[in-house]
C-alpha cells in the first residue's frame, strides 16, 4: 500500500461529499423558494376601511368542529387598519381588539343573526 495513493483517493472523496452537500444545499434553496412563492399566490389582499362591516373567521371551531355551526362571527366595524395586515374591529358586546386581516371578510348583507346562521343541508 502506498500513503500518497490512498491520501489521494481520500481526499477526491472528501471532495465529492463537499460537492454533493453544495448540491444539496441549492436544492433546498430552491425548493424554499417554490414554497413560498406558492403559499403567497394563495394569500389573499384585502383592502379594509374605516366603519366598514366585516365577518371574522372563528379558528377554533376548526378544532372542535360542529358540523352546522357557521365559522363567521359578527358582523364587527373596522376602526382603524394598521401597516402588514393588523385591523383594529369593535363590536357593541365584544369592545374594541386587533386582528389578522386574513381572518377577516367583507360583511356584504343586511341584518345578520348568529342563530339563523346554520345553514340545513335537508329542510324536509
Amino acid at each position: 500500500m502506498d500513503k500518497t495513493v490512498v491520501g489521494e483517493k481520500r481526499m477526491l472523496q472528501l471532495n465529492e461529499v463537499q460537492d454533493f452537500r453544495n448540491e444539496a444545499y441549492e436544492n433546498a434553496k430552491i425548493y424554499k423558494e417554490r414554497t413560498k412563492a406558492w403559499h403567497d399566490k394563495k394569500l389573499v389582499q384585502r383592502e379594509f376601511h374605516s366603519r366598514q362591516q366585516v365577518l371574522l373567521f372563528n379558528s377554533w371551531l376548526k378544532l372542535f368542529l360542529g358540523k352546522l355551526k357557521s365559522r363567521w362571527s359578527g358582523p364587527y366595524t373596522v376602526v382603524k387598519v394598521f401597516p402588514y395586515g393588523v385591523v383594529e374591529v369593535s363590536n357593541e358586546k365584544k369592545g374594541t381588539f386587533k386582528v389578522n386581516g386574513q381572518r377577516l371578510k367583507p360583511y356584504l348583507g343586511g341584518p345578520y343573526d348568529q342563530a339563523k346562521s346554520v345553514v340545513l343541508l335537508n329542510p324536509l
